[in-house]
């Protein structure tokens, strides 16, 4: 036990140690968040990436979409309009097709809307930044 007039080892600290302590735990406590952040904004990049990619997807199927629906009309007005008994099946058939496609457009426009609304940003930082004026006035929540 310390005597009333002797100082304690926590009393022995200058200032400047004190400074020098608070200096590093702030710069640790920065780095720490600018890679929480690096961390963040390449998982929403990658999932934003893979949204525009299913999207992109989803453009194409319905370009083939409108390729075979164009040629489906074109079968069935010739079928309606000239002779013979095959040109009808050539039509369904595109038709066929072209429904697959839709298919296709849909699955891949619904999934890359899927994967964009999930993008959040950097949620986990931003909470974390908000703490640290508080953090450091000593009130850690």
């Amino acid at each position: 036990m310390t005597a009333p007039n002797e100082p304690s080892a926590r009393d022995e600290r200058s200032i400047g140690d004190l400074f020098g302590d608070v200096s590093r735990d702030l710069s640790t406590l920065i780095r720490q968040e600018v890679e929480l952040a690096k961390a963040e904004v390449q998982d929403s990049a990658r999932r934003a990436g893979k949204g525009a990619g299913m999207l992109g997807g989803a453009a194409w199927s319905a370009n083939f979409l409108l390729l075979f629906l164009s040629l489906a009309v074109w079968w069935a007005l010739g079928a309606m309009i000239g002779e013979g008994d095959d040109l009808p099946a050539l039509g369904w058939s595109a038709l066929i097709v072209a429904a697959f496609w839709a298919i296709v457009a849909l699955i891949l426009a619904l999934a890359g809307k899927k994967s964009l609304e999930s993008v959040e940003g950097i949620p986990q930082t931003a909470d974390t930044v908000k703490k640290i004026p508080d953090a450091l006035k000593g009130h850690e929540s």
